[in-house]
């Protein structure tokens, strides 16, 4: 890809990421262009159709995670867990409404899926590991029940944003190591 139709790439994949956590997944690929700041045709020329444009984004979200990873294991250990069970929590955020989109016209074992949901596990098993070898993380815990732990929090209902830090905080503190007695 030329330089200049990666930069309209990446600005139209931001656009959408932006557009589709603000106002959801329905939002027309004419707005989305406009906040890119392209015309709808170099949306087209890059995204053929919706479907192709969501799961870009999906894919992008997950990427972002797993390059995040590398920065992360510089943190102390614990730190390093919290700051990916953070992004994790943010990127679920998002996920919920694109993953709705997709399951409409995918099934949930579609390679698409499997492909994320490996990367993701594979972002997160080297900071959870590192984590449990210092001593910090739990033993008996996996890093497929972590995130399955803040994909249940992200579900909850609430009208108070606050209430998910809390949730969160709470599940962090369950996962802290503790010596046998």
């Amino acid at each position: 890809m030329r330089a200049d139709a990666r930069r309209n790439y990446d600005k139209v994949l931001a656009a959408a990421r932006e557009a589709f956590a603000e106002t959801g997944t329905g939002t027309s690929l004419e707005e989305i262009a406009r906040r890119a700041g392209v015309g709808i045709g170099t949306l087209y020329r890059h995204f053929p159709n919706r479907q192709q444009l969501l799961e870009a984004v999906y894919v992008d979200e997950v990427e972002a995670i797993a390059r995040s990873s590398s920065e992360l294991l510089e943190l102390p250990p614990w730190e390093a867990l919290v700051g990916w069970v953070d992004r994790l929590r943010s990127y679920m955020v998002t996920k919920q409404a694109l993953a709705q989109e997709l399951l409409e016209y995918m099934d949930r074992d579609a390679k698409l899926f499997s492909v994320c949901r490996n990367a993701l596990h594979g972002s997160g098993r080297p900071i959870v590991e590192r984590a449990q070898a210092a001593h910090v993380v739990r033993d008996d815990v996996s890093v497929e029940e972590i995130v399955q732990m803040v994909l249940g929090i992200t579900k909850i209902p609430t009208s108070d944003p606050g209430q998910f830090d809390r949730f969160m905080q709470i599940a962090l503190d369950g996962l802290r190591y503790q010596a046998a007695s």
